[in-house]
């Protein structure tokens, strides 16, 4: 526990004691030629047998639910996005690549973070097209709607929300593919569980990145810290696919969350874990000497987890039947 805190500073200056960590979490980040790339986990085009190999894949994902191939799209889907996420991280004033090759700690940790980041759309994407059950250009409509509607994480222009968003959301994401590699794995397909498992690893070493550039925060400026972060969830972390849709314009991210929800890849209280996790790690509950308005935000804080475990126990059985008239579209009818 701490007795006392180090007073308010810019955040600009607070940046500046934070790049400090910056640099060794660069290497949390793989070198190229020691990372898995799509093509490890699937059949190469210019060897024999990758027909065999193909028909196999695709008789393998004949059994998957159609349910759990939604939420692989979904989280596929969500990955796609990655430039609207990486312009977000840059329109930050203090994190920005200036002129897109900058040597700053800041800027080649971003870009390190989005070429890893690429593979987890790519290797999704190219097994789907070899799967055989999805209608890939829906898909892909879907992913130039939710490219070209952007991104608003609701961080404003604050990087601080920005470390609490991205530790919040890499968490969920790294729970997303697990769960979905799980669910393949007991269908019997033994190769979605391995891609799901390694997208899910890359997951888990940036979210302790992000959590390690929001606990740096925490030690210069614990107040400005809470502040931001109790900013952020009165509003509820906003989804990265939030604006998703179809041709027609219906909103399949709710729909998609409503399958996510039946199937436990991603719950009400996978996001009430989060926040007890998140607020364990950084021993938001054990601060002391804060101001007044810093302690406010941590009462607020720290009674999230029981809030939304309250309305999670509230909350009605969602019916399994919710949006699959629009989120069907993406599965090609294979008469099962």
């Amino acid at each position: 526990m701490r007795d006392s805190l180090p007073v308010a500073r810019s955040k600009s200056e607070v940046l500046l004691e934070v790049e400090k960590l910056v640099e060794p979490q660069v290497g949390i980040l793989k070198p190229v030629d020691k990372s898995w790339q799509p093509s490890d986990f699937l059949p190469d085009l210019g060897e024999a047998g990758w027909v065999e190999e193909i028909e196999e894949i695709q008789k393998v994902a004949l059994g998957i639910p159609d349910e759990v191939f939604i939420a692989l799209i979904g989280d596929m889907i969500t990955e796609e996005a990655l430039p609207s996420y990486q312009s977000w991280l840059t329109r930050f004033e203090d994190l920005q690549d200036r002129n897109g090759t900058s040597d700053t700690p800041w800027a080649r940790w971003i870009r390190g973070w989005t070429a890893e980041e690429n593979r987890h759309g790519d290797l999704l994407n190219r097994y789907l097209y070899l799967a055989g059950r999805t209608d890939m250009r829906n898909v892909e409509a879907t992913i130039h709607h939710l490219i070209k509607n952007g991104f608003d994480p609701e961080t404003d222009d604050d990087p601080y929300k920005a470390f609490v968003y991205t530790s919040f959301q890499e968490r969920a994401t790294r729970i997303s593919h697990m769960n979905v590699g799980k669910l393949a794995k007991v269908a019997g397909d033994e190769r979605l569980f391995k891609i799901s498992m390694a997208i899910a690893t890359d997951e888990a070493r940036h979210e302790e990145a992000y959590k390690g550039f929001a606990a740096r925060v925490l030690d210069v400026d614990p107040n400005g810290l809470l502040l931001s972060a109790a900013s952020m969830f009165r509003a509820s972390v906003a989804m990265p696919a939030k604006l998703m849709q179809d041709d027609a314009g219906h909103d399949l991210f709710s729909a998609f969350s409503v399958v996510a929800e039946n199937l436990g890849v991603y719950t009400a209280n996978d996001y009430t874990d989060i926040l007890s996790h998140l607020i364990d790690y950084w021993g938001l509950d054990k601060l002391t000497g804060l101001s007044s308005e810093g302690e406010e935000a941590q009462e607020f804080i720290c009674g999230l987890p029981e809030r939304y475990a309250r309305i999670a126990r509230r909350k009605k059985a969602l019916k399994e039947n919710i949006g699959r008239e629009w989120l069907n579209q993406w599965l090609k009818q294979t008469g099962r």
